[in-house]
């Protein structure tokens, strides 16, 4: 009796792990929720805006989350907006909603909600919103310029946080790396940063934020400036860097958000 009743219990405990586990992973907690895409463009249009779309609803259908895409700014009201736990900006570009709109989106923030910015989604005269001081603020840095597309070396930085923790240490990859007017660090954690002395035409020496998180008027903010090229949103990697960065803003993977001062060394 008691071989058949740990038979029993063994078997049902298989059958938990099973329902609780989809492609090899535990379930985040909360993982069930809405996100909205908005890839409006006024300025520059990145190509690979189609190809960040489709990566980020695969995502969705991989890890139980509901993906809209729009580029239709008059969906951000209060009402449409609820309905959201995650807003994307997928290389955005120009002032791309009106006072309305940006009152609406303030507000959503404002309330708990998480913010995704992917590439030109930052704060910008070039890139996203740039007389919109409220938005500059969000990302605590301004796009200023970048060269040509190269392969860098991206060091990873913070090595628990479910958008950087796969990712190896010394990370190289092909992308548009973008300077930005000054280092947001001490404002934001910063997840990854440049490395200057692997390719040309960075201006901001050796500290280079390129990805980082920070909470925000009780917002949960994520950024990497990586994803103009159409090849990133079928790397396996860089897909999981957006995973974890949608994870983190929706609240249903763990993350420290806390500024840090301090460079970490890239030896």
């Amino acid at each position: 009796m008691k071989i058949a009743r740990l038979a029993q219990l063994t078997a049902g405990l298989i059958a938990l792990l099973i329902a609780c586990t989809i492609r090899g992973q535990v379930r985040p907690a909360n993982s069930d929720f809405s996100l909205l895409v908005f890839s409006r463009t006024l300025l520059y249009r990145h190509a690979s805006i189609t190809n960040g779309i489709a990566a980020i609803k695969k995502l969705g259908a991989e890890n139980d989350f509901k993906v809209d895409a729009t580029e239709d700014s008059a969906q951000f009201t209060p009402t449409n907006l609820a309905k959201y736990k995650v807003i994307v900006f997928l290389s955005t570009s120009g002032d791309v909603l009106n006072e309305e709109q940006q009152s609406a989106f303030q507000n959503w923030l404002r309330g708990g909600g998480g913010f995704v910015g992917i590439h030109a989604a930052v704060a910008g005269k070039v890139a996203t919103e740039g007389s919109w001081p409220w938005y500059t603020e969000l990302f605590c840095t301004e796009f200023h310029n970048h060269p040509a597309i190269a392969e860098a070396t991206v060091h990873v930085e913070d090595q628990r946080n479910p958008s950087t923790a796969h990712l190896p240490r010394h990370w190289v990859r092909t992308d548009e790396w973008y300077n930005f007017e000054t280092s947001p660090r001490g404002q934001v954690r910063v997840l990854a940063s440049l490395d200057e002395t692997t390719y040309k035409g960075g201006t901001m020496g050796r500290d280079h934020p390129i990805a980082w998180c920070r909470k925000f008027e009780r917002g949960r903010i994520w950024y990497t400036a990586l994803g103009h090229t159409e090849a990133s949103y079928s790397e396996p990697l860089f897909v999981q860097h957006l995973l974890g960065g949608i994870q983190i803003t929706a609240g249903c993977q763990a993350a420290d958000f806390t500024p840090r001062g301090d460079s970490i060394s890239k030896d």
